[in-house]
């Protein structure tokens, strides 16, 4: 991988203790301790202790144990037709847990990314027929050769066989949503800087298109604008082309690949094995996080509608029920949940959550609600909140055990499965 362009100057031990990224050369050994925070930065967030950890729950005793350890914010998770994980870390790196164990050798081969802010490597997909071609989808904050500050989110497409290195690699989309470079736009409400909200989770729908979420980048203004893909979900084919069955395919100044519109930053993409049905989660601004059930062609509202504050206590032009706006089903007020990516239990392990409702978040562990109707309802049962680590993703696996990814500087991958 080639960091972006102010650490390529650099060597890597410089770059490293600027807190630039640079992914391990082919055959190098990824580190395994986290770079030291700035002075004057927050404090370190609280360690994740040995393990393992047990719990009385409403499925009876868990038992939680750590898969790995040192991942440098691990953002997701691809389950292999072997049983091993692809995992990748923000920093802009691609790992192998094979056989429970962390692969010390990174994956090379990925395109340059640039790690600013929030930004790097997000998620990765397995394509339907990966068994057959072995296609891996990654999408990345993508800057400019001239500029590092302007980017985007982009997807790549790659074959990777089980080596170390990744072969074909290719951009098969890049959001029209460039943004970045100074001087930045006046812009309303207190919104943050331009290294943050790209969105980035990918998933292939059971059509067997892709659908790609991409954040407002802190120009909500842009949102509302059908030209445009910031704070969208996109609709592609595998290949990069579009559908020509997306809602808004022909229609003047919308953008072909657009599917829905009026997400802030949305982080979190499922589909509902039991009713086929796809859900988002989104961060809000102050308080108003989101979870979304996506309709062809909907608008969630942002930047005119949130139950949020603004940063700068602003007031929004709308809070619900406004007319041509689809409202969240699930609101956290007053205070910001920070959801992750979520999954609906379908295993075995858990006969107690069967069709239940998981939600990993950065602020109260992991979140389990009774589902009626499809959708998540009631007071969420919380788990692992005494652990303390901002939870990015969860996933089913193989047995029905879940396994889930802390997003800290020093990250793990944790496997959860009924106590014996």
């Amino acid at each position: 991988m080639m960091v972006h362009k102010r650490a390529r100057y650099f060597g890597v031990a410089a770059a490293m203790a600027l807190g630039l990224a640079v992914a391990p050369a082919m055959g190098q050994t990824a580190p395994t301790t986290p770079p030291a925070r700035p002075a004057g930065g927050p404090p370190p967030p609280a360690r994740l202790g040995p393990g393992p950890f047990d719990y009385d729950t409403s499925a009876g005793k868990i038992h939680v144990e750590i898969v790995a350890r040192g991942l440098d914010h691990p953002w997701s998770m691809a389950r292999l037709p072997d049983g091993n994980l692809l995992v990748t870390e923000r920093v802009g790196r691609l790992r192998l847990v094979r056989n429970g164990k962390l692969d010390p050798v990174a994956i090379a081969g990925l395109p340059a990314i640039n790690p600013a802010g929030i930004g790097g490597l997000y998620d990765i997909a397995l394509d339907p027929a990966f068994a057959r071609n072995h296609f891996i989808y990654l999408s990345y904050v993508k800057p400019t050769e001239k500029d590092s500050d302007q980017t985007t989110l982009a997807v790549m497409r790659a074959t990777w066989d089980g080596t170390h290195v990744l072969k074909g690699v290719k951009d098969i989309f890049l959001a029209d949503a460039w943004y970045g470079a100074q001087p930045w736009p006046k812009r309303c409400c207190g919104q943050g800087p331009a290294t943050g909200s790209w969105g980035g989770r990918i998933l292939f729908g059971r059509d067997g298109k892709l659908y790609v979420t991409s954040g407002d980048r802190n120009y909500g203004e842009m949102v509302q604008k059908p030209d445009n893909d910031f704070g969208k979900i996109m609709r592609i084919n595998a290949d990069g082309t579009i559908p020509k069955d997306n809602p808004f395919v022909g229609k003047k100044g919308w953008k072909p690949e657009i599917w829905t519109t009026g997400h802030r930053n949305p982080l979190g993409l499922t589909i509902d094995p039991f009713t086929g049905q796809m859900w988002e989660t989104e961060f809000g601004p102050h308080g108003g996080d989101e979870v979304n059930l996506i309709t062809r062609g909907a608008n969630y509202g942002w930047i005119d509608v949130t139950q949020g504050q603004h940063y700068n206590n602003e007031p929004a032009k709308g809070v619900k029920n406004v007319p041509g706006m689809t409202d969240p089903v699930l609101t956290y007020l007053p205070t910001s949940l920070n959801p992750g990516n979520p999954v609906f239990y379908d295993g075995a392990a858990f006969a107690k959550w069967k069709g239940d409702f998981l939600l990993p978040s950065f602020t109260k562990g992991l979140l389990r609600y009774d589902t009626q109707g499809g959708k998540p309802v009631g007071e969420p049962e919380y788990l692992l909140g005494d652990l303390k680590q901002r939870l990015r993703d969860v996933a089913v696996g193989p047995d029905g055990e879940l396994y889930v990814l802390t997003d800290e500087a020093d990250g793990a991958l944790l496997r959860v499965s009924p106590a014996k």
